[in-house]
């Protein structure tokens, strides 16, 4: 009887999960678009309270740009405090955060944050389109807050604020760059695909691999536009020199030299020099505080 009844329950779990597959599956397909505008999804960038002025500093004068006002906040759903403050360039914006306590996991880990419409409907999307939600919706002070893991393991904060915000439109669409493997790739661009409601305009399979600092070689590509903004999903083998799969985001800018020579003068480091690849020119520069980012000319990709 034990036998029969545990077999019983067992098709009874298994029908009831196939039921409940169905409707995430219809989800996927018919998913809400959730994204705003590419000027209120920020790259996060996490710098020692010591470098937080510093690296502010460096970085809106290399870019331009204004700042909020700076504070000191609890993000996180368990006790911490950080100095928090948005950085508004017209090439990208950038929450930074100077956490002056231990910073709770998995925070640190999340490349950007994504300004959504519906936060419940988001998440729904996000797990509807193959989507983790590593940590549940939670209250922040001024909205709602959740992060989510793309196949892959790549990490976003997804946010929503009580008062919309109202940020200027950028110049430049910023490009976040990620790096997947091959084992992933497929089923991370399908993902992100479904959630973002974007579209891929390009994938090449044999793009020079002097982007990932391996002139000799080459990798797959995959470039993806949508509500969201711009991103350049990496597909490599993981054996990147320094400073490669250390920056989050490419920022286009008009003047390359100059803005180079503005970022110097602010404090940076150009990492690698500028070189040509395709139809434009790129550099790596690390800002005070250790924030490492791509900097290319206005060209087509």
């Amino acid at each position: 009887m034990h036998l029969i009844a545990r077999l019983a329950s067992a098709s009874a779990l298994a029908a009831g999960l196939a039921f409940a597959a169905a409707p995430s599956a219809f989800a996927a397909k018919d998913s809400p678009a959730v994204a705003v505008a590419p000027q209120y999804d920020t790259t996060h960038v996490y710098v020692a309270p010591e470098d937080f002025d510093k690296f502010v500093a460096s970085l809106t004068a290399t870019f331009g740009g204004t700042t909020t006002k700076q504070g000191v906040f609890t993000v996180t759903p368990t006790p911490s405090l950080t100095m928090s403050q948005l950085v508004l360039t017209p090439a990208g914006t950038v929450s930074v955060f100077g956490f002056k306590t231990p910073v709770p996991a998995p925070f640190g880990a999340e490349r950007t944050g994504y300004l959504v419409t519906d936060m419940d409907a988001a998440v729904m999307a996000a797990r509807a389109t193959g989507a983790d939600v590593i940590v549940q919706t939670f209250p922040d002070p001024i909205g709602r807050d959740a992060i989510i893991q793309w196949p892959g393991g790549i990490n976003t904060q997804i946010y929503w604020h009580t008062t919309a915000p109202d940020y200027p439109a950028l110049k430049t669409i910023p490009e976040n760059r990620v790096y997947v493997s091959p084992d992933r790739a497929d089923a991370f661009v399908k993902s992100f695909l479904a959630f973002s409601h974007g579209k891929v305009t390009a994938d090449e399979k044999q793009a020079p691999g002097i982007e990932i600092g391996r002139p000799s070689d080459s990798f797959r590509r995959v470039a993806i536009t949508s509500t969201f903004g711009k991103m350049a999903v990496f597909v490599t083998d993981g054996h990147l020199p320094y400073p490669y799969g250390r920056e989050m985001t490419g920022y286009e800018v008009a003047d390359l030299a100059g803005t180079l020579d503005r970022a110097k003068t602010a404090g940076a480091e150009v990492l690698v020099a500028p070189y040509s690849t395709g139809a434009r020119s790129e550099a790596m520069v690390k800002f005070p505080g250790g924030y490492v980012a791509e900097i290319h000319s206005a060209a087509a990709h």
